[in-house]
């Protein structure tokens, strides 16, 4: 996730794609005065950073309301301009405008992803359609398109820059996707469409995140726990702990406030939470599969968690979600119709690089067989261990995970254990992900202890730049938290433009557990990975160098924008950066090589799994996504369409579940990827080939790291996206290096449905 311009935010939220129904908000109805107001003007510390030790519930509302309205008035003053539209009283007046705006948003969003709580929330629910209207109102006003149009007419002859002509370009096709060219009548039917879905993508949003707090497995005893390391132990029975300090918590401020409703919400709280009381509480994650069923031994608490991952947003109780998907999936449905699609995907994908839907479903159809013909393999192995064990069952997906590990040990003699001592994360932050860039780009960090934030955990480093001038200014948010939203992101506080005279403040959130204090923070390699995936996407902030805000570093089409992050991920388990932060965080002796080597030989094991269970969600967005709005299922039947969809697809294989199901998968209905959650594999073509194009020229040198900025990393969205590739690499990108990582290129077996022939495809992790 992403902030973005004022102007390209607007049009975002009119379409429903931007970042507002990501994330939750925080204000109250009280009014601030003015001169309180710390959005008002832009903040006076370095970098422009918010001045989060000033900014509290009560400026939220103000500020939203005025800078909608000064927005208005720039737009209603650009639209009505006497004077004949030119490049800069319209396009750059438009790129200008919405700055108080622009500056609440970004941190309304960013912090109701990060720090939410439930005055954010009500926020949320009354801002999200006042905000859709506010879009619909520029997107829509007819004099505005009019001048936008006819710079676009006469494009040819107004003697532009490449990026101010693909500026004027890309705004003549945000305006007519937005609907800028439908009768009154129908752009009346698309603002009441637009609300609506605002509204439904706030609620989703805050189903999933409330119900991840109330639907943790509560288990009796620590001897329940056998196979969780200690640390791991501890957190549960703090996270019990935590439950019921917060809930009378909640009680003492709710009755404070005297009212008798949030009262009521609140002793329910208390009363649920009540009986964890010298408890252990397993909290979830967002994905499908949870952390903790790759070592607890028994069987049956594996599969309580399982089952309460899997019934998440569809048990029929307050945050069942069915019948929000199902409603949004109509709306947008009759959305693409009313402006000239046969479907939602078609009207997404067309802005994509990836063009149409069937370009999508070849590349996933041809993955497929081979994906799921691994994973079928890959259970085999695993029902042969169950079975010399003497287990009297088959393999269920709440196995998968635990006789998954059993395997990789047996084969590669390590399990992943054995490397969270060497992953200290500090020293994975500093010695590994910060040391990697500076090797690569010569970037230097250097932490930040004056400047405030909005959590005491969040650290923050100045980034200086080769050649010693200022870069930009970097968060770190690691930790989750209970007002948190699941997952791992990047995000801007400040975005980069040559125009406004900006330079980048980037911030990177993951959603490492939180050890008990004392303890050290020990990563698994799946976080380590994660980590220098996000910062790949810091970086693309950072090195942003363009005019224009609409094209800041990671604005971007969304099946581009994961490619470079991916891309970064390499230097995870490069030997030189990996032997300076795998050090043993009570000893500091390094990671033994041999162990290393176990690591690096275990690569592609499980990727039937990994690729049949992204696969599967992709799949499962396509098919929701492509129905025509006659065609969309009831709320009741939204379980029985996603099932028939995998099973029409074959990706149905029972102990390989979607790695997101329908009433939780956050990044389709509540975020920015409707139609389009391929684009992490669709980006993984582009990372696979470049990783060869690294290693080829020499690796972790200086010179192919200012060759990938200076082509790529600088250019933000100034530039066609593939053309930005083969600026980098010199070529046209090949497919077989995601093949042979995936393990996807080796012959399946004889009786193995043969993969069809693929063609540009990607993604990963989130």
């Amino acid at each position: 996730m992403t902030t973005r311009h004022a102007l390209t935010l607007a049009i975002a939220l009119a379409l429903g794609t931007g970042t507002l129904a990501t994330t939750a908000i925080a204000a109250e109805t009280a009014t601030a005065p003015a001169q309180a107001n710390p959005f008002y003007q832009p903040s006076p510390l370095d970098w422009q950073l918010p001045q989060f030790d000033k900014i509290t519930n009560a400026h939220y509302v103000p500020a939203f309301e005025k800078g909608m309205a000064d927005h208005r008035a720039e737009i209603d003053a650009i639209a009505n301009n006497a004077a004949a539209p030119t490049f800069d009283n319209t396009i750059v007046a438009m790129e200008r405008a919405g700055l108080l705006l622009n500056r609440v948003a970004t941190v309304f969003f960013s912090l109701s992803g990060a720090n939410t709580n439930d005055e954010i929330e009500a926020i949320q629910t009354d801002v999200a359609p006042k905000l859709s209207a506010h879009g619909d109102a520029i997107t829509l006003n007819a004099k505005l398109f009019a001048r936008v149009k006819a710079l676009y007419d006469q494009r040819a002859s107004l003697g532009l820059d490449a990026e101010s002509l693909r500026l004027l370009e890309r705004y003549h096709t945000d305006f007519v996707r937005s609907g800028a060219q439908l009768s009154d009548a129908d752009k009346e039917k698309l603002k009441t469409i637009n609300t609506e879905l605002a509204s439904l993508g706030t609620t989703f949003s805050q189903n999933v995140l409330k119900e991840v707090n109330d639907s943790g497995v509560v288990v009796d005893t620590a001897a329940e726990l056998d196979g969780m390391a200690e640390p791991a132990i501890a957190a549960a029975k703090k996270a019990a702990e935590d439950a019921i300090a917060g809930a009378d918590k909640a009680l003492a401020a709710a009755k404070e406030g005297k009212d008798a409703k949030a009262i009521a919400a609140a002793q329910a709280e208390v009363d649920r939470v009540a009986g964890m009381k010298g408890k252990y509480l397993i909290k979830l994650l967002n994905t499908t599969g949870q952390p903790a069923l790759t070592n607890l031994t028994n069987r049956a608490l594996r599969e309580r968690l399982f089952k309460a991952s899997i019934a998440r947003g569809s048990r029929g109780n307050a945050f069942d979600n069915t019948g929000i998907v199902t409603r949004i999936a109509k709306l947008r449905a009759e959305r693409a119709n009313l402006l000239g699609y046969p479907d939602h995907a078609t009207y997404v994908l067309e802005d994509e690089t990836a063009l149409t839907p069937k370009r999508v479903n070849d590349m996933m159809a041809g993955l497929a067989p081979a994906a799921v013909a691994n994973a079928r393999r890959e259970a085999a192995e695993m029902q042969k261990v169950i079975d010399a064990e003497g287990g009297d069952f088959q393999l269920a997906p709440w196995d998968w995970a635990f006789y998954a590990e059993k395997v990789r040990s047996a084969k590669y003699n390590f399990d992943e254990s054995q490397l969270k001592p060497y992953f200290e994360m500090k020293n994975v932050l500093e010695k590994g992900v910060f040391h990697a860039a500076t090797e690569l780009y010569g970037i230097t960090f250097k932490q930040r202890t004056d400047l405030p934030v909005y959590d005491p955990d969040v650290l923050v480093y100045e980034v200086t730049d080769k050649d010693g001038k200022p870069l930009s200014l970097f968060l770190v948010d690691w930790y989750a938290r209970s007002n948190k939203r699941g997952g791992a992101w990047m995000n801007e506080y400040v975005s980069q433009s040559g125009l406004m005279g900006t330079r980048p403040v980037v911030a990177n959130h993951l959603n490492i557990p939180k050890p008990p204090a004392g303890e050290p923070t020990l990563l698994t390699w799946d976080e380590v990975t994660t980590a220098f995936h996000e910062f790949g996407h810091a970086l693309h902030g950072m090195f942003s160098n363009v005019k224009y805000p609409r094209f800041s570093g990671t604005n971007v089409p969304r099946d581009f924008v994961e490619y470079p992050s991916q891309v970064n991920e390499m230097w995870a388990d490069w030997p030189s950066i990996l032997s300076n932060y795998a050090k043993h965080y009570q000893t500091g002796a390094p990671m033994p090589k041999e162990l290393l080597d176990k690591v690096q030989a275990a690569a592609k094991f499980n990727q039937g799994f990994a690729t049949t269970e992204y696969l599967a969600a992709a799949l499962v967005d396509q098919r929701w996504h492509q129905l025509p709005a006659d065609r969309i299922p009831a709320g009741a039947d939204a379980m029985a369409f996603e099932a028939k969809a995998l099973a029409d697809a074959g990706v149905d294989f029972a102990p390989v579940p979607p790695r997101y199901r329908t009433p939780y998968f956050s990044h389709i209905w509540g975020g920015g990827y409707s139609a389009g959650y391929y684009a992490y594999l669709w980006s993984e073509v582009l990372d696979a080939d470049s990783v060869e194009w690294f290693k080829q020229n020499g690796g972790l040198t200086r010179k192919n790291g200012d060759h990938f900025r200076d082509t790529l990393l600088s250019r933000g969205g100034s530039s066609d996206a593939v053309g930005l590739f083969r600026s980098f690499a010199g070529r046209e990108p090949n497919v077989q290096p995601l093949l042979k990582r995936r393990g996807l290129d080796t012959a399946p077996d004889a009786d193995d449905t043969p993969p069809a022939d693929t063609e540009a495809a990607e993604a990963k992790k989130d």
